[in-house]
């Protein structure tokens, strides 16, 4: 029963840091700043989420929006599964964009 609920609990930190992507990070009213994940060997401009974060901006400001300035943010560690002997870590890249209103 023990290793069941431990493996149910590993599948839920699994499944919430899969599902998190772009978010509004920071809220100034007139702007704000917007991260999410990326893949190093893969960039931060490619990422499935720089289009998610660019329509937050957008959607925040009511329309238009000026990139102040942008680059790699705190990450996070999250449990990825189980392996042989253990669990697995996988360390989560941020990158974060700020922005101001027009």
């Amino acid at each position: 029963m023990k290793n069941r609920s431990s493996l149910a609990c590993a599948v839920l930190v699994l499944l919430a840091g899969c599902a998190e992507g772009a978010k509004l990070a920071q809220d100034s009213g007139d702007g704000g700043i917007v991260t999410y994940p990326f893949k190093g060997e893969q960039g931060h401009l490619i990422s499935s989420f720089r289009k998610e974060a660019l329509t937050l901006m957008r959607d925040h400001c009511g329309g238009s929006y000026a990139i102040l300035r942008e680059g790699e943010a705190k990450g996070r560690a999250r449990v990825a599964g189980m392996v042989e002997g253990g669990q697995e870590i996988v360390r989560e890249r941020r990158w974060g964009i700020e922005f101001r209103c027009k």
